[in-house]
């Protein structure tokens, strides 16, 4: 073990977006994982983020509080807390919030250097 085994919250990358954060707790940037990324969104009421694909990666995200709509190519998938949904590499998506609340997912890379492509729709 070294000391970037445990990541303090204070250390973690916060991204900020018109429609809402990314906040990462393990990936190669951060140099506490060799293999994953892990964050967490966060979804502003009434936004979305944009829709784009990975191109290295499979993603896992788990929603843990408020509602979202979650594409996934053409497919359309309403989701609640407890709900998961497994993106395959490659797979244009996005997640909409149309409710009232921030909706909070947890969100797992199947690589330490995550790479994102916008889709150009």
């Amino acid at each position: 073990m070294n000391e970037k085994t445990v990541l303090n919250a204070a250390d973690a990358t916060v991204q900020e977006f018109d429609w809402g954060e990314l906040v990462w707790y393990a990936s190669g940037k951060l140099g506490n994982s060799a293999t994953m990324t892990l964050g967490r969104a966060v979804l502003k009421a009434g936004h979305e983020n944009f829709r784009h694909s990975h191109p290295n990666c499979e993603e896992i995200l788990h929603v843990l509080s408020g509602r979202i709509v979650h594409s996934l190519g053409d497919e359309l998938f309403p989701m609640g807390p407890g709900d998961t949904i497994v993106i395959p590499a490659n797979v244009v998506h996005n997640a909409s919030n149309d409710g009232d609340d921030p909706a909070i997912m947890s969100i797992l890379f199947s690589t330490p250097d995550r790479q994102t492509d916008v889709a150009d729709e």
